[in-house]
Parts: C-alpha cells; sequence; structure tokens
C-alpha cells in the first residue's frame, strides 16, 4: 500500500508539470513520512545529498559534458562531420554514413548525446537538405548518430548506473564498447538497405568531370574541403588510451578529455571568451539538471528499499514459476516503454535499485544488464511521444517531430536487432571486459 502511495504522489507531481528531479525529492520526502518524523527525514535527506556530492565519482559528469560543449562550440565537431562526408561522399547514402561516423567518433570523446545531435544537426543538416535527402530520413539519422554517445564510451549514462549500483565505470566503460561499435555498423547497414529500397530518401549518384560524386551531388563545397579530424581523434586518442590502460580512473578521464579539448581549441585558435562562456553555461545547465534527478532519485530510491518492494517481487518470481530469462524480458519490455513517456535519467536513478538488486539476485551480470538498460534508454531517445533526440534535431532544423519519427523506424529496426542479440549471446557485452579482466 505505502508503494502506491508513494508512486501516486510521484506520478501526480510530474502530471502537474514539476520538474523530474523535484518531483523526485518531493515525493522521497513526502513518502518516507510514512515511516519516520520530519526531524529524521530531514536529516536523512542531507546524508543523501551529501553523499552523493562526496563521492568524487560524480564529478564525471560535468566534465564528459564538458568537452562535448567544447567541442560544439569550438565548431570542431563540425570539421569532423566535412572530414567523414569527405571520406564517404562517393557512396550513395554517403554524407547520412558520414554523420554515423562523426557520432562515433563524437560519442567516444564525450558522453553527452544532446550536445551531439545538437551539433550534428547544425553541421550536416543544411547539407543533406540541399543535395536532397529526405527531411525525416535526415532528421533519423542525426538523431540515430546522437544515440551513440549513450552507448559508446565514455558514457554519462554509465557513470549514473555506476554510481547507483556501485559497479566498476570502468568495466561499463568497456562493456559498452562492442555493442556501440556493432549500433554504428548497424546503423550503416540500414542506411545502405533504406536509399535502395526508397529511394527517393537519398541523392542518386551523379557524374562530374569523368568520376562518380555522391553525397556531394556533384555540387563543389569550399567548405568541406576544410574538415580537420585530427583535433577530434588526438583527443579520443587521450581519452581512451587513458582508460583503456588503466593509467587514469574514469573521473580523471574525463578531467583530462575536458582540459585536452579546452588546449586543442585554443591551440587552434578555434574558441573565445564568447564561446567558452558558452560551453560552460551549457555545461552547467546539463550537470545541474542530472545532478538534481540523482538526488530526488537516491532520495526516492530509500523509500522503495524500506518498502522491501525488491524482496517481496523475488519472493512472488519464487512461487510464480516464472524462469529467470521470462523476468528479464519482462524487465526489458518495462523499460522500453517507460523510455516513450520518461527523461532517460531519470528512468535509470527511478528504477535500477530495485530493478538491479532483482536481476542480481536472479543471477545475472551487474555490468551486462547495465548496459541492457543503457540500450534501452538509447532506443527511447528516438521512440515516439518523448523522443529527446529527434526533438532537438527538430528543434534546431525546424523540420517536424513526426516527419523525424517516421523515419526512424528503419533504425529502430536495428536497434531492437541488436537488443535481441546482446540479450541472447552475453559474450557480446562481456567480451571485452573479461578479456582485460584476465
Amino acid at each position: 500500500m505505502e508503494v502506491v502511495i508513494g508512486l501516486a504522489i510521484l506520478l501526480g507531481l510530474i502530471v502537474l508539470g514539476m520538474p523530474v528531479g523535484f518531483a523526485l525529492g518531493v515525493a522521497g520526502v513526502l513518502s518516507l513520512l510514512i515511516y519516520a518524523p520530519m526531524p529524521m527525514v530531514h536529516g536523512l535527506a542531507g546524508q543523501v545529498v551529501h553523499h552523493t556530492v562526496a563521492n568524487y565519482v560524480i564529478l564525471t559528469i560535468p566534465m564528459f559534458v564538458m568537452i562535448s560543449e567544447v567541442l560544439a562550440a569550438s565548431g570542431i565537431a563540425t570539421d569532423l562531420m566535412l572530414a567523414c562526408n569527405r571520406l564517404m561522399r562517393r557512396i550513395r547514402g554517403g554524407l547520412a554514413m558520414a554523420c554515423v561516423l562523426a557520432g562515433a567518433v563524437l560519442a567516444a570523446a564525450s558522453g553527452s548525446s544532446t550536445a551531439s545531435v545538437a551539433t550534428l544537426s547544425r553541421a550536416a543538416f543544411p547539407t543533406m537538405r540541399r543535395l536532397g535527402y529526405d527531411d525525416g530520413f535526415s532528421i533519423a539519422t542525426i538523431s540515430m548518430s546522437g544515440t551513440l554517445a549513450i552507448m559508446i564510451p565514455p558514457s554519462i549514462a554509465f557513470v549514473v548506473y555506476g554510481i547507483i549500483t556501485e559497479e566498476s565505470i570502468g568495466s561499463l566503460f568497456m562493456a559498452g564498447l562492442v555493442p556501440g561499435v556493432l549500433t554504428a555498423l548497424g546503423y550503416v547497414v540500414t542506411i545502405t538497405v533504406a536509399v535502395r529500397l526508397f529511394p527517393h530518401l537519398a541523392p542518386a549518384l551523379k557524374e562530374k568531370f569523368g568520376g562518380p560524386v555522391a553525397a556531394s551531388g556533384g555540387v563543389p563545397d569550399v567548405e568541406e574541403q576544410h574538415g580537420r579530424v585530427w583535433p577530434v581523434v588526438l583527443l579520443v586518442v587521450l581519452i581512451m588510451g587513458a582508460l583503456y590502460s588503466g593509467i587514469a580512473t574514469p573521473t580523471e578521464v574525463g578531467a583530462l578529455g575536458a582540459l585536452g579539448a579546452i588546449l586543442i581549441c585554443v591551440a587552434l585558435g578555434r574558441i573565445g571568451p564568447k564561446a567558452f562562456t558558452i560551453a560552460v553555461a551549457n555545461t552547467l545547465r546539463t550537470s545541474a539538471m542530472i545532478a538534481t534527478i540523482i538526488f530526488g532519485a537516491l532520495l526516492f530510491g530509500k523509500f522503495m528499499s524500506l518498502t522491501q518492494m525488491t524482496d517481496a517481487m523475488l519472493a512472488w518470481i519464487q512461487v510464480s514459476g516464472f524462469s529467470p530469462h521470462a523476468v528479464l524480458l519482462l524487465v526489458v519490455f518495462f523499460y522500453l516503454i517507460l523510455g516513450m513517456f520518461m527523461d532517460q535519467f531519470a528512468i535509470i536513478v527511478l528504477t535500477v535499485p530495485i530493478s538491479y538488486a532483482l536481476m542480481t539476485g536472479l543471477g545475472f551480470d551487474g555490468i551486462w544488464f547495465g548496459v541492457l538498460i543503457v540500450k534501452t534508454a538509447e532506443i527511447g531517445l528516438v521512440t515516439p511521444p518523448l523522443g529527446l533526440n529527434v526533438f532537438i534535431a527538430s528543434a534546431t532544423t525546424g523540420v517536424p517531430t513526426g516527419k523525424g519519427f517516421k523515419g526512424a523506424v528503419l533504425f529502430l529496426v536495428a536497434e531492437f536487432i541488436m537488443l535481441a542479440a546482446m540479450i541472447a549471446f552475453p559474450e557480446m557485452v562481456m567480451f571485452v571486459p573479461n578479456l582485460l579482466a584476465g
């Protein structure tokens, strides 16, 4: 009964329009009053906030967000997009594939999906529209490319999951590498199939000066000759090298990456006081939003733990006859549904304390389960009605969100195939962590 009251308070506050982080915190405090007087609840709230802030791992979040914002504000991320376009321009649908490639490289340099989508929208969409790409297909490609930042390490989603579950963030990063790369390849295959089945989605190859010119449509673009990829590649090498060699912890890697991004931009003369101020302001805004959600969710999680809901669910499963894998499929389906209606960080911090205890209690690996949860969050970023990435891309480009959601259907087929493969073959996820651990 207490669980129903707490959830009703939370849903009511969200429906009334209260920000998710504050709704979680207020609902947690009001629900805890069922079990304890106000002075004790006040003390518990202070302990939760202090414990979270005192955990140096949380510093990873603003560091990785800073990397994304600095690259976007300096225009180096746009350079990356132009360089990838030069590489793929002789293939039909090459500009869309270049967008995926740029999204993967950006993901390996930072962990912010929203910053990645906004950057790719500004860099890729104008050229895609000018060359004749379908608007919906363009928005879908940009949105899907941005989701790679939530899976390919370093990922802020893995940091949040690690903070909540106390699993190794380094191991989570390693586990996300293979699924992230395979997801990017799946997007490229999807583009290849889509432009063949539906020729109107991308311009046809054109002959110019005796040779085929694809993504550029035979139209020379002066800007495309100046895109440079080496600054971002240098940053990726710095981050991934420090991370996988064990030289630095994920938090230290985030700080090194942020410093490296700033130094590279300053050395190239690509960032001034105004652009740097914008990057810092965006970093503070995003980091404060994530931290507020974490505070509120941990407080609400204290209430959920007092209800002993996880123990009750485990006991019910034991007597119900459901197999562990049947329960896993139900939990994954539950996450996919939640992803359509809630913010991905809110989903992780609100549900993981329960689902993690449930799944590990059934014998599943916590690292592997974390990657599955992040994959469902990735899918939620492009599914209606919330679909945050689609909304960001649409707002940046002026294309209706409905076209973006329609264009994402083919990509979602690839996503579900990838999710099924991760469930059927856990070794796909655990290969790199096990290899490095051995």
